[in-house]
């Protein structure tokens, strides 16, 4: 091979190889609400209950090359809360729970994101809640479908840590244990 040749081979190898790294860094930024889904499950008198919340806005800056500089923040409408009859979404806006007159909103805020491998994370934030705020860690699976970003998480709230359901319901029916579940839907950017 003539030196030529072998620049052209050296060169040609050095934007193939060069480039690998970056054709898999994807990057998501906006949150599509209308495809996302934010729900609850819980117990009362012994029976599994569902519920959902109809409005929130979601924020992600989120590069898979970069998890750690990641950012993700979540805005909840709590008036919009669905738990399966309109006496319960009544009740549930009451001060002895959400308390929606003086706190309208629950907020998340990232304060970290840990990758895991295998599209696993770890989001750390700050969740505020008629008035308090708590730091929890929720893991997250990212799945990718035809250019759209899915990151699906869970995590166990307890209504003790933030007072929902004080009083008369402080030792009622309902479990002190809420599963939160989220289905954030981002394209590709």
């Amino acid at each position: 091979m003539n030196l030529r040749s072998t620049r052209c081979v050296a060169l040609a190898g050095t934007l193939v190889f060069g480039l690998v790294p970056f054709a898999g860094a994807v990057e998501y930024k906006d949150v599509n609400a209308r495809a996302s889904t934010l729900s609850f499950t819980y117990e009362q008198m012994g029976s599994r209950a569902y519920g959902t919340f109809g409005k929130f806005k979601a924020k992600l800056d989120f590069d898979t090359d970069n998890p750690g500089a990641a950012r993700a923040s979540l805005t909840i409408d709590l008036n919009s809360i669905d738990a399966g009859s309109s006496d319960a979404n009544a009740e549930l806006q009451k001060p002895a729970w959400f308390d929606t007159a003086t706190y309208p909103v629950a907020t998340f805020e990232s304060t970290s994101i840990k990758a895991l491998g295998n599209n696993r994370y770890t989001i750390t934030g700050k969740l505020s809640l008629r008035g308090l705020t708590r730091e929890v860690s929720v893991p997250v699976l990212l799945k990718s479908e035809s250019a759209i970003g899915i990151f699906e998480g869970q995590l166990v709230l307890k209504r003790d840590d933030f007072k929902i359901g004080e009083g008369e319901w402080a030792d009622s029916v309902v479990s002190n244990e809420i599963n939160i579940r989220f289905r954030m839907v981002a394209p590709q950017r």
